[in-house]
């Protein structure tokens, strides 16, 4: 099951379930309130569909999560994951742009499978890792690569505005461990990977991170991202596509 957050017609932002080409629009957040449905259906093409969560507590990235792409940073994956917050205020959603913050040097893109928290969570077991997720869903974990040598820790590097991009939707009924992750930058390929490639796997995530931090419903883990990761420039579509989930399309602008 697909679950999109949308707007249309000035409406303030709904939740809807994808059936085809329409949404069929529920009776309130999903995480709350269930899957009740109004009766109501929006043809897709009427719908803006927006961030598919906005988390109220956190983002949670993983780092140096796929052999490949520690390599090509000249750093090795260790023996727990390396895990970092990005700010609620990052998140932006599909084809909303990507805006570049002046003279902060190169800015990569890195798209990764996104885990969506559904029910509140504080060290869970990895075998239990299924009945604390709500779905999961696409990321772009945008990150200034000068800064983030510069700074010597992650935080903002990864922290702008519109330096999360999350969506289109959140897939309820997927089996997530081997599933095909691509990155395109104008069409073109960047990063090509199977989630089966990850070194800690999803729920050895959960089981960590809820380690660490209480999850709260509508809190997102970024899963890491694998080898390819590349510059992005003012004027090019940056699109990450994930096998049974969709495609995330954000354009990308230099703020001046």
């Amino acid at each position: 099951m697909k679950i999109a957050r949308f707007s249309s017609t000035g409406e303030d932002p709904r939740y809807g379930i994808l059936d085809e080409r329409d949404l069929v629009v529920l009776a309130g957040d999903p995480m709350y309130q269930g899957f009740e449905t109004t009766g109501e259906r929006v043809p897709l093409a009427d719908a803006k569909l927006l961030a598919p969560v906005i988390p109220r507590s956190k983002v949670i990235g993983v780092g140096l999560n796929y052999a490949e792409h520690a390599s090509e940073m000249d750093e090795r994956s260790g023996d727990d994951p390396v895990v970092f917050l990005k700010p609620n205020t990052a998140v932006i959603g599909p084809d909303d742009p990507i805006r570049l913050p002046a003279e902060i040097g190169r800015v990569d893109h890195e798209g990764e499978l996104a885990i969506v928290i559904g029910s509140l969570a504080k060290n869970v077991r990895r075998e239990d890792f299924a009945s604390v997720v709500l779905g999961y869903t696409i990321a772009n974990d945008v990150t200034a690569r000068d800064l983030q040598a510069r700074d010597g820790q992650w935080t903002r590097a990864k922290g702008f505005d519109t330096f999360c991009p999350l969506g289109p939707v959140i897939e309820t009924e997927i089996d997530p461990s081997d599933i095909r992750l691509e990155t395109r930058v104008d069409g073109e390929l960047r990063q090509a990977a199977s989630t089966s490639e990850m070194v800690h796997d999803i729920p050895s995530l959960v089981e960590f991170v809820s380690s660490i931090w209480t999850l709260l419903p509508g809190d997102v883990i970024l899963t890491g991202t694998p080898a390819g990761v590349g510059q992005i420039r003012d004027g090019e579509v940056v699109e990450v596509l994930i096998e049974g989930i969709g495609s995330l399309k954000n354009p990308v602008i230099a703020r001046h």
